[in-house]
């Protein structure tokens, strides 16, 4: 069997591998505190569950249109007038199966071979992989704790070539939690509106944000940027919907019906009872998710100070999402018995399958291979317990 270069050269996810490690681990009667995935904990609010049952047991159980159905449309039309000051007809819109098929179908619609697609690193794991499935060419900006890990104007004018074709921008950003403001982003809006290229703008943690910060829709900053901006959310992060598959983009209708035509060859419809939940996820009370911040905020101080307070690791406090990123750097060259830290995979290894047993995500599969990422989308007590495990595991280490 000859398997296609495509294929070949796209890297698993580390997230879901860690993730799925952990899980097995517990099934095997293993007591393992993991900090990976990338979901809330809390349950879907009851009224979203009951809207998608009602649609459910009423029959709405068919094909629906492709892009999604016009209700959803409106709604999520509704929710970006709402929320982000934006103006989108229903034709505007794609409903696709979560925010990452929503980003795909958007690398898909737009990328040529050898076009470049600028990536401010660290990155969500999955962004140059989706690149490289459309045979685009990733061009990284790194950013690290000296920059808040945002990519500054200069740095992203330094990035640009002829061949550049999209920006992918993620605020709040998973890993690191880092927020722009509103004149950082205007002038990356700027830059994109001179150079002529697109903004695939991941907006799915808008609503998890912390001290103050604001969130802001780079296509709210004219007509201009909003022809060249691919908005992209959804309800996994919101709503705690991560296995109901709910996402959208909101971009001209160009856009929309090229990746429509790539939706109604691959996957078609999202489910068609699931859409209706969202309807209630976006025009229903928005009680829960101001709860869940809450809890998050609660739990990001405890983690933070919990992380700062080991020798060796600084962990800078985010400023949105649910993610910490901390450095270790000054434990490279440690070791432990047969465990030695070279870097983020073997910190990783160690803290998961040496005493410890706690689950993190390397730094090396976002770009930051003296980082690792951990969720705080868990128990207070497993964050307890979770940041005592790696401080023992980190005393433990010599040289």
């Amino acid at each position: 069997m000859v398997i296609s270069e495509r294929a070949r050269r796209t890297n698993p996810s580390p997230t879901l591998a860690i993730t799925a490690k952990a899980k097995q681990m517990k099934k095997d009667g293993i007591d393992v505190i993991s900090f990976g995935a990338g979901e809330p904990d809390f349950d879907t609010p009851q009224n979203v569950k009951d809207a998608a049952i009602k649609a459910l047991q009423a029959g709405v159980t068919k094909y629906t249109d492709s892009s999604g159905t016009p209700e959803v449309k409106q709604a999520i039309c509704a929710k970006l007038k709402r929320d982000n000051g934006l103006d989108y007809t229903p034709s505007q819109i794609i409903v696709s199966n979560g925010a990452k098929h929503s980003i795909y179908n958007a690398v898909l619609a737009l990328c040529n071979p050898g076009d470049e697609v600028i990536i401010p690193a660290p990155y969500w794991v999955s962004y140059p992989e989706m690149v490289k499935l459309a045979d685009g060419v990733p061009v990284y900006v790194r950013t690290d704790e000296s920059t808040g890990f945002r990519m500054t104007p200069e740095m992203l004018k330094s990035a640009v070539t002829p061949k550049t074709k999209i920006l992918i921008l993620n605020s709040p950003s998973n890993p690191t939690g880092a927020v722009y403001n509103r004149s950082e982003i205007e002038e990356i809006a700027g830059i994109a509106v001179e150079k002529g290229f697109y903004v695939i703008s991941d907006e799915i943690y808008e609503k998890v944000i912390y001290d103050g910060n604001e969130h802001v829709s780079i296509a709210s900053f004219g007509d201009e940027i909003k022809k060249l901006t691919i908005t992209v959310n959804g309800l996994s992060k919101s709503h705690s919907m991560t296995g109901w598959r709910i996402g959208y983009v909101a971009a001209e209708q160009e856009i929309v019906s090229a990746m429509t035509r790539i939706q109604d060859n691959s996957t078609s419809n999202p489910v068609s009872f699931v859409q209706n939940g969202a309807i209630e996820a976006l025009s229903g009370p928005q009680d829960f998710v101001s709860m869940m911040v809450r809890e998050f905020d609660a739990r990001r101080k405890v983690i933070v100070d919990g992380l700062n307070a080991i020798p060796g690791i600084v962990c800078p406090n985010p400023g949105g999402a649910f993610y910490v990123f901390p450095n270790f750097s000054a434990l490279i060259g440690k070791s432990c018995g047969d465990w030695k830290i070279t870097g983020s995979e073997s910190f990783a290894d160690y803290l998961l399958n040496g005493d410890a047993k706690v689950a993190v995500i390397p730094g090396s599969g976002f770009g930051a291979d003296q980082n690792i990422r951990l969720s705080y989308a868990t128990s207070m007590g497993n964050i307890e317990k979770g940041i005592e495990r790696i401080a023992t595991a980190v005393s433990a280490l010599q040289g």
